[in-house]
């Protein structure tokens, strides 16, 4: 399993107990509502998986895991600090009521001029708004997220199409 098949999760925190009990944070909202029974966890680069005995959510985004064959202290210290991730299907669609522009990191842009531009790979927060960073012919593109800008959004084929103020891309490319 690659690392960009999966969605992050959390992380773990820290051991508890004897057992091989580890406490984990989970900054995913709504985990609680997806149903799983492994998790991938990630050690020098790679996604190694581990099968979920028991999972205990706490309050404040905590919670309690027992892994497979994590049964000593000392197994599940070499787990702490590392992410955790689920494969993508078990993530949530959201509904387009819960949608916002920053979901649409992994979409596809496409200039309505210039054709597909590339992944978006981060969209930055700035006071006065969203801008979109893709890497396009080896660049980092930036452009903002507005009106002016945004033709339209394809949820299902997360594609976002755009129209660029003509010479944007010019600024990067020279």
């Amino acid at each position: 399993m690659k690392i960009e098949d999966c969605f992050r999760i959390g992380s773990i925190l820290k051991t508890k107990g004897l057992k091989g009990e580890v406490q984990f944070y989970v900054d995913f909202d709504g985990l609680d509502a997806i149903s799983f029974d492994a998790i991938f966890v990630e050690i020098a680069g790679k996604l190694a998986p581990f099968f979920v005995e028991s999972v205990k959510y706490n309050q404040n985004n905590l919670a309690y895991l027992y892994l497979e064959d994590v049964d000593t202290i000392e197994k599940a210290s070499a787990l702490v600090k590392k992410d955790v991730y689920l494969p993508n299907k078990l993530k949530p669609k959201k509904r387009k009521a819960e949608f916002t522009l920053k979901d649409l990191i992994d979409f596809t842009a496409v200039d309505e001029n210039e054709g597909e531009l590339g992944r978006i790979t981060a969209i930055h927060e700035y006071p006065q708004q969203l801008i979109a960073a893709v890497t396009y012919k080896g660049c980092e593109v930036l452009f903002p997220l507005n009106e002016e800008i945004i033709v339209g959004i394809d949820v299902v084929k997360e594609i976002l199409t755009v129209d660029l103020p003509e010479g944007l891309l010019d600024i990067y490319l020279d």
